[in-house]
């Protein structure tokens, strides 16, 4: 039998007392995703109604492809900025909202196509190009991004500026030019206040529920409009528009570099919160799934003027307390959005600007992980730093050098890792069985004559030379050393490279009267040495497969005793 979607099979072992659930979850995430959606839209710098459009369709296209029972897709905090630093420098000047769209639709669709493409090459490893300690630097400084620029919409104007540092300058000139809209601030600032209290006091109160309604009905109450505060206006009325965007070929080199940021992040975000609910309901995470999933729902909705979205720790976590057991959840929340924009497309009419800027800035104030990098200063000074400059490129460069820069960090890290890996030397220590790290034990005990070193790492040609010039420095600070064994069980891999500088290393040693020896070493790793032909020089009488049988061997032949700190045992 073919393959069979995920959606599909889940219909087929659906259980009636499931239904129930599902419904009321549905419900209870719609009124999540309505002003989420417009507010995430906004942010990134297009019309509210394509969030909406956005969510309708990347459930639906989840609900039948993805491999999760409760994930819940849609409009991301995270991938707002992302999209408009891709879109918005190549919209004409003033500002087309139609080209906006049309650009922010083909970015879903590269997001798509590049998702689906790496599932079928099962790529899903890409998301550990990213480590922790840089995500949080990127995720710290994406919180501050969004923050910075939502200060404007919370105060009742807008600016121009581009960046935090200028937007920063553009704020603080336009609050001592008096652009401030009280009615405005005041509306922003309560509505954040409400939100901020209801997560802290009353966490399973729909918080941004809550606080929509009580917006909507100050607006029509105060009329705030007159007092100078920008409202949603009416959305258009019915359902999402099919369409093929159109964008010149210019645009597409530009696209294509977002899009590969946006589906990295995406991705990562994914895999995440996958894993973390996954592990709550007993499933078993499949990362390749996963991207065919989203990729999936990001072309379905590029097709229908959305833009490219990710997976929602918050909204899953919704749907999840109210009760959700299958991605029937999601499509009763599309659903009802439908219902929405086709029987009540004025009830957001009244919605303050300033109301949505609060949901942006509390979604900011999630993506900050300040304890984790507190928590990285107290464990890790260096992944604390990987972190900084993380952050660092993103408030100053921007969001999509950001990106890039956290994955370079990122493989950097593992090239410093590899390049510069931890070795030691090995002694015994007495009532632990085997060699020990003398840096651990000082009083280790060692064999005149003898030292057992360990190195941390393949061999390879970023690291050969830092190994070799490690053995003569240990050989010419340690008195009358007539042999070197090297504990290479962690010596994974020798390349060429390395194989060169092992027989300069051997050839420097013979002449100083010090052999050099190999314990523990993996088959796998001597057969490289042999197709190398480095066993003309390196005879099998050099290897022990274990570190005691070859310190035996050197025992009997040189007579030597163990000794500690200089005294004899």
């Amino acid at each position: 039998m073919g393959w069979v979607p995920p959606g599909v099979r889940t219909l087929r072992d659906y259980r009636r007392d499931w239904l129930a659930k599902d419904l009321i979850a549905g419900i209870v995430l719609s009124t999540l995703l309505v002003p989420q959606g417009m507010a995430y839209a906004e942010l990134a710098g297009l019309p509210a109604i394509t969030g909406l459009y956005t969510s309708v369709l990347c459930l639906l296209a989840y609900a039948v492809f993805g491999p999760s029972r409760i994930l819940v897709l849609g409009p991301d905090s995270s991938l707002g900025p992302m999209i408009a630093a891709t879109v918005l420098p190549l919209v004409a000047a003033g500002g087309d909202p139609e080209r906006a769209v049309a650009l922010a639709s083909v970015l879903a669709l590269m997001v798509g196509a590049i998702m689906v493409l790496a599932a079928v090459a099962r790529l899903g490893f890409v998301a550990d190009l990213v480590s922790k300690p840089t995500m949080i630097g990127y995720m710290n400084g994406l919180a501050l991004t969004i923050l910075v620029g939502q200060l404007p919409k919370l105060f009742g104007f807008s600016t121009d500026a581009k960046g935090i540092p200028a937007e920063l300058d553009a704020f603080v000139r336009a609050l001592a030019d008096g652009r401030t809209v009280p009615a405005a601030l005041a509306v922003g600032i309560g509505c954040l206040a409400l939100i901020l209290l209801l997560q802290r006091l009353l966490p399973k109160v729909p918080a941004v529920l809550v606080m929509v309604v009580l917006a909507i009905a100050a607006s029509v109450v105060f009329h705030l409009d007159e007092h100078g505060v920008h409202t949603v206006g009416r959305l258009p009325e019915g359902l999402p528009p099919f369409t093929v965007p159109h964008v010149s070929l210019g645009d597409l080199g530009t696209l294509f570099a977002g899009a590969l940021g946006i589906a990295l992040v995406s991705l990562a975000d994914t895999i995440s919160n996958a894993s973390a609910f996954a592990a709550r309901t007993g499933q078993e995470v499949r990362g390749n799934d996963e991207m065919l999933a989203i990729g999936a729902a990001n072309l379905a909705a590029g097709l229908f003027q959305g833009f490219p979205l990710s997976t929602s720790g918050s909204r899953t976590a919704v749907a999840e307390r109210a009760g959700a057991r299958t991605q029937l959840t999601g499509v009763v929340g599309a659903g009802l959005i439908l219902l929405m924009l086709v029987l009540l497309p004025g009830l957001f009419r009244d919605l303050p600007q300033p109301a949505l800027a609060a949901v942006v800035v509390t979604a900011s104030l999630s993506l900050a992980d300040l304890r984790g990098t507190r928590r990285l200063w107290r464990q890790r000074k260096a992944e604390f730093w990987l972190a900084i400059a993380a952050f660092l490129g993103v408030a100053l460069l921007g969001v999509l050098p950001g990106i890039g820069i956290a994955v370079g960090l990122s493989i950097l890290n593992v090239f410093r890792r590899a390049w510069w890996p931890y070795s030691t030397e090995l002694g015994r220590v007495p009532g632990l069985a085997g060699y020990h790290d003398v840096r651990s034990h000082p009083r280790a005990a060692h064999l005149p004559g003898l030292v057992v070193l360990r190195f941390d790492a393949p061999l390879f040609f970023a690291n050969a030379k830092s190994f070799r010039d490690e053995v003569l420095r240990i050989v010419r600070h340690t008195p009358r050393v007539r042999q070197v064994l090297l504990a290479a069980e962690p010596v994974t891999d020798v390349d060429t490279t390395a194989a060169d500088v092992l027989l300069e290393l051997d050839a420097a040693l013979q002449e100083q009267g010090v052999q050099l020896m190999f314990a523990e070493m993996k088959d796998p790793v001597r057969d490289k040495l042999a197709r190398y032909g480095l066993t003309r020089t390196f005879e099998p009488e050099r290897f022990f497969p274990t570190l005691e049988e070859a310190v035996l061997a050197f025992r009997l032949r040189s007579g030597a005793r163990w000794t500690v700190a200089q005294d004899e045992e």
